[in-house]
């Protein structure tokens, strides 16, 4: 792969089986953010993967991101489907979200991956940066969409674009669809796995750290199947009550960064620090808002027997072990969020129209299967999840090297 990228450095090609086929670093002129792109694989040309930012994002975390990428691609691989998984991809900016600065580094960002954005990286929003942010600042740069460099493997573009804009266009309840679908499925994968270890939904309890899109509709969607959302953490702290919070008044209140309003809170909801809520008695946990904030230090302190990993890599393998060691299961990030991902493939391609009533069915269906293939095998082989979730995204990702072409 050949192609220019504006104030990038250290800019690599080429794959081997320990390497990613691409990795670019940036270094933004105007500010001290540094930015990184890695394709870990081209799958018909074209890779997938959201775009972080955050203060202490380094080359090393995306490379594990983008590598996820390709195992969340690879396990929604169905025979048949429109949908035919892409490469893993990733991007990260080493920058403070929240600074006044961080628009400004973000265009810079955005203009000099131009290139990448146009023929080879499909991306969207992640940690600290929103998809509609993204949207407004595309068509400056020349960009179509995010997604435009799918059109090369898509039968029809403007049918594609349409079904998308259908999909963007969709409000559920009050919130956008697109907000919807990843915590939808996160919390389809943790009803899954309560059903397989006998855990009732009525009656359980959760905590979500993070109430961003993602943790935000997990929330919500648990808490509509039945349990009591215990505990939300986001940047200001913990707000707790064990008999549940109210979720959809929370929801309705909270800012455009996925903050709760405090003054919504009820006179029985409490306040604590934000590190509390590993502490908190729940059926289930699920971290949704950063990365590594489970530790081999702080995991003794968890009491849930399930964790759904909402964001990306959010255990650390160190107290994933330890974790396993001690009954706790650890429902892998590449399939408990990986229906955003899916799910913006499946409108696209043309296995759903968009709606929300064939969006949720999908999600249900997809996330509800893979969960029970990923226990059964488990089970079966007296192994954890993710080591039975990696065996099944690397059979399917050998089926799509046979049949596609992967450069």
């Amino acid at each position: 792969m050949s192609m220019t990228l504006p104030n990038a450095v250290g800019a690599t090609d080429g794959q081997r089986d320990d390497q990613a086929f691409f990795e670019a670093v940036w270094r933004d002129p105007e500010s001290s953010a540094t930015g990184y792109v890695v394709i870990d694989r081209l799958v018909r040309g074209v890779s997938s993967g959201g775009l972080r930012m955050r203060a202490g994002c380094t080359l090393d975390e995306v490379r594990g991101l983008a590598r996820g990428m390709t195992l969340k691609e690879s396990i929604h691989f169905e025979p048949g489907a429109r949908y035919v998984p892409l490469g893993g991809a990733k991007g990260g900016i080493d920058f403070d979200p929240y600074s006044p600065e961080a628009d400004g580094v973000l265009r810079r960002f955005l203009a000099a991956m131009a290139p990448l954005i146009e023929q080879r990286w499909t991306m969207g929003e992640d940690f600290g940066v929103q998809q509609s942010t993204i949207d407004e600042m595309l068509p400056g740069l020349g960009l179509t969409s995010s997604i435009q460099a799918a059109d090369q493997v898509v039968d029809d573009p403007a049918a594609a674009q349409l079904r998308m804009k259908t999909a963007f266009a969709s409000v559920v309840d009050g919130i956008r669809l697109d907000e919807l679908v990843g915590g939808y499925g996160v919390a389809q994968a943790a009803l899954a796995a309560m059903k397989r270890r006998g855990i009732a939904a009525r009656g359980a309890s959760a905590v979500v750290q993070g109430f961003g899109s993602m943790g935000g509709a997990t929330a919500r969607y648990l808490a509509e199947a039945g349990v009591r959302i215990v505990g939300i953490v986001d940047v200001e702290g913990l707000v707790h009550n064990p008999l549940g919070l109210d979720v959809e008044e929370l929801l309705h209140t909270r800012s455009a960064k996925g903050n709760v309003d405090r003054t919504a809170l009820r006179s029985d909801d409490r306040r604590l620090a934000a590190d509390e809520w590993l502490d908190l008695e729940a059926d289930v946990l699920v971290p949704a808002a950063i990365s590594y904030c489970i530790t081999a230090e702080n995991q003794s302190r968890i009491r849930a027997q399930i964790i759904a990993e909402a964001a990306n890599m959010p255990v650390t393998p160190e107290a994933e072990a330890l974790l396993t060691a001690r009954g706790v299961e650890v429902s892998p990030d590449f399939v408990a969020n990986s229906a955003t991902n899916a799910w913006w493939w499946w409108v696209f391609f043309g296995d759903v129209d968009g709606t929300p009533e064939q969006s949720f069915r999908k999600i249900a269906d997809r996330m509800q299967t893979l969960s029970h293939e990923m226990f059964d095998l488990a089970d079966a082989e007296q192994v954890s999840l993710r080591e039975a979730a990696f065996a099944l995204a690397s059979q399917r990702l050998d089926v799509i090297t046979a049949e596609f072409p992967i450069y």
